[in-house]
């Protein structure tokens, strides 16, 4: 039970020094929903950008029985070049930490894209450059300066999403000097770590995760069949191939694919292969595997379909997904709430009502 009030809420939001607020016992995570394109991989600004997630989204979120959200921040949108703080986004971020609060939605801030480092791009200086690493290091000392105030019962950091180095060992080098620098600051904080590669499952064998730091919850992304989950997608691979696809079973099948002209067919590598459950549940091993040697519980920080797949394709896919997680006790975080394809509110701005049934019923 939250024991503050609305008002002390508030002295202790907008004070100078604010006080700590009250920590209610461990995190909980199970089921979330990201909000995309707000902080992260948006070009709105100003008013626009305010009223894109409002307390209304919090409460709607909240009564459709989702516990927490996954919040993506990039680098551009809460810093400018030289590093200081862009006031007007770290208010939107602590308004929308304080409805989530009041309404007991607890919250995951996903450190989405750097300067350094976007997972799509050719080149990414994060690797290779020394400063680029310093800059990383010091946008988690901000964040962690302006948010250890909310509590670790609320709030976890999610050190980085779809890391994507050359090496596995890059990757690990540099989160364990993340976890430390946060470490310093907050022992107690759960800390969000993925694997190299997009967060894929086939990568989580190579991971390495700080030892005896029982304050670490491991991550993954999924999905999976790919040309499924991203039929059509005009920024990948897959955007000609304009076919059928189906879910469960072959997403395209043999006689389909061999109707294809051989330029489309070869961008389209095991997309006569069954798909089903069971294929999903052997697929999660690597990280249920690794999770249970280290002690650490297991979320699927982002998974999701786009509405460019029939309909009932898509829901048997995310009622499949969905039970797969939760037999294994995996919390997780669709993608995302709003628009964009994958949202449960669609850019309208009307609810998916067979989407929300098939994630939370």
């Amino acid at each position: 039970m939250l024991l503050l009030t609305v008002v002390s809420w508030q002295s202790a939001f907008c004070s100078e020094q604010p006080a700590p607020l009250q920590d209610t016992g461990a995190l909980r995570l199970k089921r979330g929903t990201n909000i995309s394109h707000w902080l992260s991989q948006s070009r709105q600004r100003g008013k626009e950008r305010a009223a894109f997630f409002t307390e209304k989204d919090v409460s709607f979120i909240t009564e459709h029985g989702f516990d927490h959200i996954r919040i993506p921040v990039d680098e551009e949108q809460l810093w400018a070049e030289d590093l200081t703080k862009v006031k007007e986004a770290f208010n939107l971020l602590h308004q929308a930490l304080q409805w989530c609060y009041l309404h007991h939605l607890n919250v995951v801030i996903d450190l989405h894209i750097l300067r350094s480092h976007y997972f799509d791009a050719k080149y990414k200086p994060l690797w290779t450059q020394p400063e680029a690493q310093e800059r990383f290091l010091r946008c988690w000392q901000d964040l962690s300066d302006e948010l250890k105030r909310y509590p670790t019962s609320m709030l976890a950091y999610e050190l980085m999403n779809e890391p994507v180095a050359d090496s596995a060992a890059q990757w690990n080098e540099l989160l364990t000097r993340g976890v430390a620098t946060i470490r310093a600051r907050e022992p107690k904080r759960m800390i969000v770590i993925g694997s190299n590669r997009w967060q894929s499952l086939t990568s989580f064998p190579e991971l390495k995760v700080p030892e005896n730091d029982p304050n670490i919850i491991l991550s993954f992304h999924f999905y999976q069949p790919f040309t499924l989950t991203h039929h059509m997608a005009s920024w990948t691979k897959i955007a000609d191939y304009e076919g059928p696809v189906h879910y469960p079973g072959p997403t395209i099948t043999k006689k389909e694919l061999e109707s294809l002209p051989a330029s489309i067919r070869n961008l389209l590598p095991g997309a006569e292969q069954a798909f089903d459950a069971k294929v999903i549940a052997a697929q999660l091993q690597p990280a249920l595997q690794l999770a249970q040697r280290l002690h650490l519980p297991l979320y699927c920080g982002e998974w999701g379909c786009l509405n460019t797949v029939p309909r009932k394709d898509r829901l048997n896919w995310y009622k499949d997904v969905r039970k797969v997680l939760e037999q294994n006790n995996i919390a997780w975080s669709n993608w995302g709430y709003k628009g964009k394809g994958f949202g449960i509110v669609g850019e309208d701005g009307e609810a998916d009502k067979g989407l929300l049934k098939a994630l939370v019923k």
